[in-house]
Formats: structure tokens, C-alpha cells, sequence
């Protein structure tokens, strides 16, 4: 598909001739700057700079803090008290990396949600929402790995039950779980492995992070018309389009502004809110700890996992038919993580025609209905897994797979969408009418 019609940037001047003809990075920069952009997004579309915000804040205070940190079972704890109590401002760095993680996940909590309603993940963006989806991986993985560090009971518990449930796969699970763990079990050869993942992984995201914001520019962006931009003259382009510099540049510095508020609001008076008492007790191999539970981004799909028991029906015929092979634990992890695979499979389960959810009458109620399933598996994702919990669990987790495999398909077939605009400019127009002249 041909780009959106627009100037480019032209060399003036005979420094800026010569450095374009040997590296092009002001034309690379102006037109990743002046880019056409719908004139209609809304305040969804102020995500994307707060997880390049996050990405920068993880990475530059990550290398402040391995600085100080000590990766060895006998000394990685006291390095992070070291850090808090006698670094100059490492507390600050340490709650910073800290609640920035948890940041990070909100605003891709958003921005996943914001596509899925929108349709972003719909021709031709496919590519660009699986990339998406695998830095949303990158990003679990590496904020597993950095939840370890710190060597508490939480640190060490979760990464024995994370790492157990490897050894589920049938014939490779133990080898696997082996070669993750550096030896039979969490010990000092893990602590150094996650540590140097977890070094590594931001670069790995950010890579994917440009290669993202490549393709969604040679795309174009969505809007919440799902009306693509008129390509066929510059002029035309023009009334749907306006330049990301000045316009949404400003509109996503303030969003930021407003957003950084309330997250050094809770790095100063309550930092220590999302995280877990327990891993403020060293990790001790012979204790533990009551309950056990991830980071609050893990609880959804932690619930997933748990909810598929040995006594539910659809984990006993597989494990039949099977011949044994997928037990409820190896059922779980395959939930967990089909979970996460059914997302991105959203561009081929989803047959309607039409892109945006603001046109869909029914796929609202089912996407609301998405949103709340969704926090509701967060909340029993930290509750015990007796009394009425696991059965919330199971029918919230039944929901998340008949929403993508189930009533997404069937929604194109039953749905009668509501009109579109023709154009972007028609919905801009309906909304805020016909600029003075």
C-alpha cells in the first residue's frame, strides 16, 4: 500500500546537502516528525509516548542500578538494602525502576485494550500488531526476570513456581526447566541468568519498538472511524490529515505531563503499594510463604493458569484423549499461554468488515464485557484458590477464549453495523465543525 501523500523533507543549506547525501538522519527525523496523522484521534491515542516514556525511565535507571547490584544468592538482597540506604538517591532509582514497570504495563494494558476496540490489529496492520504483541512478551518476560533480583521470598517463590512450569511439557519440560534454571533448582547460576536477561531485553524491546513504529508509519495510523486516510493526492490527504509536529506532539506532552503527576505522586508517598510485603524478607529456600503471587500485570493470565484443575471437564477429556500426556498442569500452562497467542490472532478471528467498535453495536456489549472479564481474572488472579475463587476463575477464563475464538467470528456473520463517515474529514467535521475561515 503507496504512503500517505505528503512534503518531504528537502536540503536547503550545503551543510545539510552533504550529511543528507551520506546519512539522510534529518530526513529520517523530519519525516517521522511531520508524518500525516488522522486529525481525529482521540485521548486513547496517548499511550504510544507513555510507553516510550517507560522504555527510556526502565533502561536509563536499570543502568544506574547494576551499578550497585551484586548478582550472588549471598549478596544480591543486602546490594538492593545497599541501594535504598546508603547510594545517593537510589531509593528514588529503585522506586522509580520499580513503579515504572508497573506504568509500563498499565499504558500497554491501555494501548492493547484501545487496538482491540478500534480494530488497529485489522489489514493491512496485521505485522504491526504482532510486533506489538511480541514486545508485549518481551516486556512479561523481562519484568519476570527483574521481579527476581531482588532475592525476597516473593522473588525466589515466584521463580520456582514460574520456572516449575516448564517442567510440565511432556518429554522436554525437565531439560528445559533445567537449562532456565542453570542447575536442578533456583539457586545462584538462575539469579545470574535472569540478571543478564534482564539487562538485555529492554535493548531487544526497544529494537522492536522502532521496527513497530516503522510499520505502523508505513501503514499509516488507525482512528476511531476506522476510515483510512485519501491517498490519492497530497490535497486530499490533507483534509482527513495533520502533521504530528506541532499538533500531537503538544497534545502528548501534556497527556504526559498530567500522567507523570500521578505516577511521582505514588513514587514519593506510596511506593511500596503494588509490590509485596514478603519481599522484604530475604529468600529462604526452607520457608514458604502462605500464598505465593505475581506482580499485579502477571494476575490475569496467573488466574488462567490456576483455573484449569483436574476436576474441570474440558482438562479430563484431553487428558484422555491423549492419553494422559496433557495433565492439568501442562493444561494450564497451554491456557496460559494460548491466553496471550489468541490475541494475537485477533486480525483472523475477527470477520466483520467493519474496523471500529464505535460502529458495532453488539461488539460494544461483548467488549465491555471483555474489559471487565479482564480485571475481574486480575482480582482472583490474588485470591486463595479455595472456597468460591477457582470457580470465578474457570467461567472468567471461559469467557476470555469464547470472546476471540467464539463470538468475535460470529459477530461478523450476525452483526448489523451503524453507518460509517465516508471520511475522516466528515467525522472531524461532525464532531467539531467547520473551522472559521
Amino acid at each position: 500500500m503507496a504512503g500517505i501523500p505528503h512534503d518531504h523533507y528537502e536540503p536547503k543549506t550545503g551543510g545539510e546537502k552533504w550529511l543528507h547525501k551520506r546519512l539522510p538522519i534529518i530526513g529520517l527525523l523530519y519525516d517521522t516528525l511531520m508524518i500525516p496523522t488522522p486529525k481525529n484521534l482521540n485521548w486513547m491515542w496517548i499511550w504510544g509516548i507513555v510507553l516510550t516514556f517507560c522504555l527510556a525511565l526502565q533502561i536509563v535507571t536499570g543502568i544506574v542500578l547494576v551499578m550497585h547490584y551484586t548478582p550472588h544468592v549471598d549478596l544480591a538482597f543486602t546490594s538492593v538494602e545497599h541501594i535504598m540506604r546508603d547510594v545517593n538517591g537510589g531509593w528514588a532509582i529503585r522506586y522509580l525502576h520499580a513503579n515504572g514497570a508497573s506504568l509500563f504495563f498499565v499504558a500497554v494494558y491501555l494501548h492493547i485494550f484501545r487496538g482491540l476496540y478500534y480494530g488497529s490489529y485489522k489489514a493491512p496492520r496485521e505485522v504491526t500488531w504482532i510486533i506489538g504483541m511480541l514486545i508485549y512478551l518481551a516486556m512479561m518476560a523481562t519484568a519476570f526476570m527483574g521481579y527476581v533480583l531482588p532475592w525476597g521470598q516473593m522473588s525466589f517463590w515466584g521463580a520456582t513456581v514460574i520456572t516449575g512450569l516448564f517442567g510440565a511439557i511432556p518429554g522436554l519440560g525437565e531439560p528445559i526447566q533445567a537449562w532456565l534454571l542453570g542447575g536442578p533448582a533456583v539457586d545462584n547460576a538462575t539469579l545470574n541468568r535472569f540478571f543478564s536477561l534482564h539487562y538485555l531485553l529492554p535493548f531487544v524491546i526497544a529494537a522492536l519498538v522502532a521496527v513497530h513504529i516503522w510499520a505502523f508509519h508505513t501503514t499509516g495510523n488507525n482512528n476511531p472511524t476506522g476510515v483510512e486516510v485519501r491517498r490519492t493526492s497530497k490535497e486530499e490527504a490533507a483534509k482527513d490529515t495533520l502533521p504530528f509536529w506541532p499538533y500531537y506532539v503538544i497534545k502528548d506532552l501534556f497527556a504526559l505531563v498530567v500522567i507523570l503527576a500521578v505516577f511521582f505522586a505514588v513514587v514519593g508517598f506510596m511506593p511500596n503499594y503494588l509490590g509485596h510485603p514478603d519481599n522484604y524478607i530475604e529468600a529462604n529456600p526452607l520457608a514458604t510463604p502462605a500464598h505465593i503471587v505475581p506482580e499485579w500485570y502477571f494476575l490475569p493470565f496467573y488466574a488462567i493458569l490456576r483455573a484449569f484443575t483436574a476436576d474441570v471437564w474440558v482438562v479430563q477429556i484431553t487428558n484422555f484423549v491423549t492419553f494422559g500426556i496433557v495433565d492439568a498442569k501442562f493444561f494450564g500452562v497451554l491456557a496460559m499461554f494460548g491466553a496471550i497467542a489468541v490475541m494475537a490472532l485477533a486480525p483472523w478471528l475477527d470477520t466483520s468488515s467493519v474496523r471500529s467498535g464505535r460502529y458495532r453495536p453488539m461488539f460494544k456489549w461483548w467488549f465491555a464485557l471483555l474489559a471487565i472479564d479482564f480485571m475481574v481474572l486480575m482480582w482472583v488472579g490474588a485470591m486463595p484458590t479455595d472456597g468460591i475463587y477457582p470457580y470465578i476463575s474457570l467461567i472468567a477464563s471461559a469467557y476470555w477464549f469464547a470472546y476471540f475464538l467464539v463470538i468475535l467470528p460470529l459477530l461478523g456473520v450476525i452483526e448489523k453495523p451503524l453507518p460509517q463517515p465516508a471520511t475522516i474529514e466528515e467525522d472531524f467535521k461532525s464532531h467539531y465543525g467547520t473551522p472559521a475561515e
